[in-house]
């Protein structure tokens, strides 16, 4: 069994604001002492003006990982159709150098039409993308032992979603950190689906950290009950126009509590 602390991330959200504001959020977020920062895989913003402002996740990361010096950084997570697979392993590769050693590589299925439609991806349906995806993660992990230079160190897997019969199979089978939105009794019933998979694949489930998303809400809400569970971390999420990190700091107050 493994024993993990307690680590409170923000998503920072690319949209509805200018570049300025997210790298001022960044480094306020790094100084409070949050232990990760993610953005997310899209072009278009997923709430409020439909094209409102919104900027490219890789090459933010890259800024990221010059521009912060201890926090853990990644995607939240990076769609598998936008970008071939060994691409991908190379990118998160020299992410990795660039930062030091503190890339998570976050990867899902993907699911924003619109993205697809503009830049020309083939949406396909739900079960084709997670079949891609299925393909995509062997890929990946076979281009990073290839890579030269190889990267700092096992750099570490999120997979995002919660579909049980293939999505938590992948989970089992690739990632050290699994994402979710799932609450309650629907996210009891989804970790009993990981141990399942777990058991199959014959890996101890708790080598893969869980992560939930927690978006605006204060810890006195959710935060024990989570604990219970097994979560060990949880996101924040805050966009444009103006980042409120009030709630943050309450998490990390409670992280320190819990540690």
């Amino acid at each position: 069994m493994i024993v993990r602390p307690v680590r409170v991330g923000l998503q920072l959200q690319p949209q509805h604001m200018e570049y300025s504001t997210i790298r001022d959020t960044v480094a306020e977020a790094e100084e409070l002492g949050v232990d990760l920062l993610y953005n997310w895989d899209h072009f278009y913003p997923l709430y409020g003006e439909p094209d409102g402002l919104h900027f490219e996740c890789w090459s933010m990361l890259a800024a990221w990982a010059e521009q912060t010096s201890r926090v853990e950084i990644g995607a939240l997570v990076a769609c598998n159709s936008y970008r071939n697979p060994d691409l991908l392993a190379d990118m998160a590769r020299t992410i990795d150098h660039i930062s030091g050693g503190r890339l998570i590589l976050g990867i899902g299925a993907g699911w924003f039409q619109r993205d697809y439609d503009e830049y020309g991806y083939e949406f396909g349906t739900p079960g084709t993308r997670l079949d891609a995806l299925a393909e995509a993660l062997p890929r990946i992990e076979a281009r990073l032992g290839k890579l030269n230079p190889p990267p700092t160190r096992k750099i570490p897997v999120m997979i995002g979603g919660g579909g049980e019969k293939k999505t938590l199979r992948m989970v089992a089978k690739h990632a050290d950190i699994w994402n979710t939105l799932a609450k309650g009794d629907d996210l009891i019933r989804k970790i009993d689906v990981l141990k399942g998979h777990c058991e199959t694949v014959g890996r101890d489930v708790s080598e893969i950290e869980i992560s939930v998303g927690i978006g605006d809400a204060l810890p006195a809400e959710n935060a024990e009950a989570y604990y219970d569970l097994g979560v060990r971390q949880f996101i924040a999420s805050q966009g444009g126009p103006k980042p409120d990190l009030g709630p943050l700091r309450e998490w990390l107050a409670w992280r320190d509590s819990k540690n």
